[in-house]
């Protein structure tokens, strides 16, 4: 067969794009699979595994300066059986070996590159290396492993000695009686570490962190406590009139390189367009503040314009890069926008802040200083005019921008992933009632539904060419079981909440530590590697076992299964003494804990007009319930004896102990709402 390539290794075999990249690459790559395993212990050779994802800017550097060179490869292939892993695709493997980076450097990233006996355990790990250091460093080990491989096992011991004891969780016996002080004293800490000048955590990179944000409303929503809002406002409309956000296309980027949001790191991935659609949905039911609404609807028609398959799934990311260069595909000179925007091109750079001489190495990033009203009202412009004119201005550009060469997507489909968008979809649609939303929420339950899950609750990872090899793993199970309670509550069809049951059930059969109440990140399915880890730390995407005891803590308050519920509680009062110097990194734990001290209810609407009262309740920012009901039938228990001749009701329950129905939002609210 003719073939361009001058080198092909055996990831030419593989379906995701990230390993596909490296197929032609001189290094002799191999896929992590047992095989691969096998022949590196009946060799005795070193493994080098390379972790890194698709829309990584320094794993494509160090690819092209070192995986690319034919005298690197010469090293790696003589002296190691290399190995490329996809962190998104085995995130299990990536967490063993970036707790060992953590272990010796105190510090992580991408690319993650380790050098491991034959049997897996590391001896060393980093993260990128330029071309002359990675050959040093290789040339080191070597050279150790043929003189003295004693001084590496050695090492090796020690380094996963200390993995396995990174995150050992020790099960807290007796009561533990959670207080409201205890939540005032979380608050203040993560409101320490805001800036108040241009939102989110002091100093550079910035990091959109979501599940921060979403603690900081639901501790406003009980405490009314404006500091907490202002810190949410501040980031929100700083993230949202940056470069971060894509302003022609609509999305966000995965961080900011500046204190300022203004410089991105280009690559847009999933799963934080996801949970921003949440957070600026659930922002805009407290503040009514146009600009968040905005941003819901520019960022779901971002999703559904470039991350969307035919069938329903979303895939995963885009690249930082095109051609070649990182964020090529987003800037713009001002000679672009004035031979494109024509007359009113002064109007519109004024407004982006572009510039001759670009205000980003030579070019320009969109990102406004005001909101649209503000500079109208600056200008004295006619905010409708001005409004207009953005609207006209995004199409030409976006339409203009459509004949670059588009960076690289990454098109393989992660459960998890689908799930946290699934859940900003439905979250969107329960804020602004609009249908499309849940259209494409239904289509891409159902499309999971189909193709990732199995007939006894077992899940895949993965989707690609119509193809699941993976099995899923305990972010997977925990955020898609989250979004199938939360499809529920603004369908009302038990399809979804007997769904997230069955999924629970597999969970607490093949995940749960028996030792500790917490989860492991690994099904019993699955083949052990050097460490059986458990993921606590809630991050850019909330650790699995803080949304496993959430969803343990709402199936349970619907369904009057305490156990559930105290299955919640022991998992929270076994990390708590982390909580409050944990800051923005137990801020999942923290909602809960909110909502163990605090009143919970499970709100019933029943009747005809089911649907309609549910709408109405939803202009609400009501954190406090997990809402069931249904227009003239039910299984579930708490919904199915509450149905009245010709009457639509709403029930506050708690603890399945309902009080007397009322008819009207308003009386509703004043049963449920904090004093």
């Amino acid at each position: 067969m003719h073939t361009d390539h001058k080198y092909t290794n055996s990831l030419i075999n593989e379906t995701s794009p990230y390993l596909l990249t490296h197929a032609h690459n001189p290094v002799n790559w191999q896929a992590w699979n047992d095989k691969t395993l096998n022949d590196a212990q009946q060799q005795n050779k070193l493994m080098i595994v390379s972790i890194g994802y698709a829309a990584c800017h320094w794993c494509h550097v160090m690819e092209h300066e070192s995986f690319e060179d034919p005298e690197v490869a010469e090293i790696m292939n003589s002296g190691f059986i290399p190995v490329k892993v996809d962190r998104e695709e085995r995130p299990d493997v990536d967490q063993v070996y970036m707790n060992a980076s953590m272990l010796i450097n105190r510090s992580g990233g991408w690319p993650l590159n380790a050098i491991t006996l034959p049997d897996g355990r590391p001896v060393f790990a980093g993260t990128y290396y330029p071309r002359e250091n990675w050959i040093k460093l290789l040339n080191q080990i070597t050279d150790i492993w043929e003189k003295a491989p004693e001084k590496l096992i050695e090492q090796a011991e020690a380094i996963t000695e200390g993995i396995n004891k990174s995150d050992i969780i020790h099960p807290v016996d007796g009561e533990q009686n959670f207080t409201n002080q205890d939540v005032e004293k979380i608050a203040d800490e993560v409101l320490q570490n805001i800036d108040f000048e241009f939102g989110g955590t002091p100093g550079q990179p910035k990091f959109p962190l979501p599940v921060g944000y979403e603690f900081l409303l639901e501790y406003y929503f009980r405490t009314k406590n404006p500091r907490a809002l202002n810190a949410v406002e501040i980031t929100l409309k700083n993230m949202a009139l940056g470069g971060i956000y894509d302003q022609a296309g609509g999305g966000f980027a995965r961080y900011s390189v500046d204190k300022f949001w203004h410089a991105p790191h280009f690559e847009k991935m999933l799963y934080d367009n996801a949970q921003l659609v949440s957070l600026y949905s659930n922002a805009f039911q407290i503040t009514k503040n146009k600009l968040y609404k905005d941003i819901v609807y520019e960022t779901i028609e971002f999703v559904e314009r470039e991350l969307t398959s035919p069938q329903g799934g979303f895939y995963s990311a885009l690249d930082a890069d095109s051609e070649g260069v990182e964020g090529k595909f987003y800037v713009w000179t001002k000679k672009e926008i004035e031979k494109l925007i024509g007359k009113d091109a002064e109007l519109i750079n004024k407004y982006y802040n572009i510039t001759e001489t670009g205000n980003w190495e030579g070019n320009n990033i969109l990102h406004p200083s005001f909101t649209p009203e503000e500079f109208a009202k600056q200008n004295n412009i006619d905010q409708k005019m001005f409004s207009d004119l953005l609207e006209k201005t995004k199409k030409t550009l976006l339409s203009e921008r459509a004949k670059r060469v588009r960076p690289a997507l990454d098109d393989k489909i992660l459960t998890s992933w689908n799930a946290l968008m699934l859940k900003g979809l439905t979250t969107a649609y329960k804020v602004f009632n609009e249908k499309s939303f849940l259209d494409k929420a239904l289509k891409n339950a159902l499309f999971i539904e189909k193709n990732l899950v199995k007939d006894d609750g077992k899940l895949d990872r993965n989707f690609k060419n119509n193809c699941s090899n993976i099995n899923a793993y305990l972010d997977d199970y925990a955020n898609l079981i989250e979004a199938f309670i939360d499809l529920y509550q603004v369908t009302f069809d038990e399809k979804w909440i007997y769904l997230a049951e069955k999924l629970t059930g597999y969970v607490n059969t093949h995940f749960l530590d028996k030792s500790n109440g917490m989860y492991f990140y690994t099904s019993d399915l699955d083949k052990e590697l050097i460490a059986k880890k458990s993921e606590i730390i809630d991050n850019v995407i909330p650790g699995s076992n803080s949304v496993m005891a959430w969803n343990l803590f709402r199936l349970g308050k619907l369904s009057g299964k305490n156990e559930l519920v105290n299955s919640a509680g022991q998992m929270l009062k076994n990390i708590f003494s982390s909580l409050v110097k944990g800051n923005f990194y137990y801020a999942n734990w923290s909602r809960l804990l909110i909502n163990f001290v605090n009143d919970f209810y499970e709100v019933v609407i029943t009747g005809e007009d089911a649907e309609k009262f549910r709408v109405c309740l939803s202009e609400n920012f009501l954190p406090n319930i997990i809402v069931a009901g249904g227009k003239n039938k039910a299984t579930l228990d708490i919904v199915k004896n509450r149905f009245a001749d010709k009457q639509t009701l709403y029930y506050a329950c708690k603890n399945n102990t309902c009080k007397l129905p009322v008819e009207t939002a308003k009386k509703l609210l004043r049963e449920i709402l904090p004093d």
